[in-house]
């Protein structure tokens, strides 16, 4: 399974790092996908990371601002999130695909507030 982690209540221009750690499998082969959903909202994919780490994608919105890595011997992948806005708010997950094979975690909330 997948579990996310690191959210919290941070205000604007705060700081967090959401963690999405796998146990039972290793993360080396797949992809990881992080996820938010704002209340009222569909969810959107914020960033994306392939399994080597060489291929990786922001949401327009969070360029410049979110960082995507990952440390398979930590079986751990990261979000580092940097000048947090309100418009960040969200619960955020990680999703992780392997060929057919695919984990969802838990959602991890992040609320920017001042």
């Amino acid at each position: 399974q997948l579990q996310a982690s690191g959210g919290g209540l941070v205000q604007p221009g705060g700081s967090l790092r959401l963690s999405c750690a796998a146990s039972g499998f290793t993360l080396d082969y797949y992809a990881i996908v992080w996820f938010r959903q704002a209340p009222g909202k569909e969810r959107e994919g914020v960033s994306c990371i392939s399994s080597s780490g060489g291929n990786i994608h922001y949401l327009d919105s969070v360029k410049g601002r979110f960082t995507i890595s990952r440390d398979n011997a930590k079986n751990t992948v990261y979000l580092q999130m940097n000048s947090l806005k309100l418009e960040d708010t969200a619960v955020y997950y990680c999703y992780g695909r392997s060929g057919l094979k695919t984990y969802w975690g838990q959602g991890t909330q992040v609320t920017v507030s001042s």
